[in-house]
């Protein structure tokens, strides 16, 4: 295993501590949801862009629909620049909005994206649930 595959682990556990302090259940990883993360962490870092979404339009919606996830609620965090897990999940964390995705209890579903590109790291989490 890579390292940017193990610092998709490590933010999902990060992410879980979070939400058990918060009362919520675990997200549990769902690979058509890391496929889409993973693709627009590695698009960001190839075009040098940083937005949800891509020039084209395409949103986290999009990406999972793409990747066969048939979503019923989605949210996404992305960031750039920290070189740690620790770091990513700290910053989003202390940010209203991302920390309303990773304790939002209705979520069921993750997938992490990590791109450690030297114009990066760059860091996607999908949050979905098909309900």
């Amino acid at each position: 295993m890579g390292a940017a595959a193990r610092y998709a682990e490590r933010v999902v556990a990060l992410v879980n501590a979070a939400r058990a302090k918060a009362g919520c259940p675990p997200v549990r990883v769902d690979g058509r949801l890391r496929a889409a993360a993973q693709g627009h962490a590695d698009d960001m870092a190839d075009r040098d862009y940083y937005a949800h979404n891509s020039p084209e339009g395409r949103d986290a919606g999009h990406r999972m629909e793409a990747a066969g996830y048939d979503w019923g609620m989605w949210g996404e965090n992305i960031h750039r620049g920290p070189r740690s897990p620790g770091r990513a999940v700290r910053d989003w964390l202390a940010s209203a909005g991302h920390r309303e995705n990773i304790v939002n209890c209705s979520f069921k579903d993750i997938g992490v994206g990590v791109n450690l590109r030297s114009n990066g790291p760059w860091w996607v989490q999908n949050f979905a649930t098909t309900e």
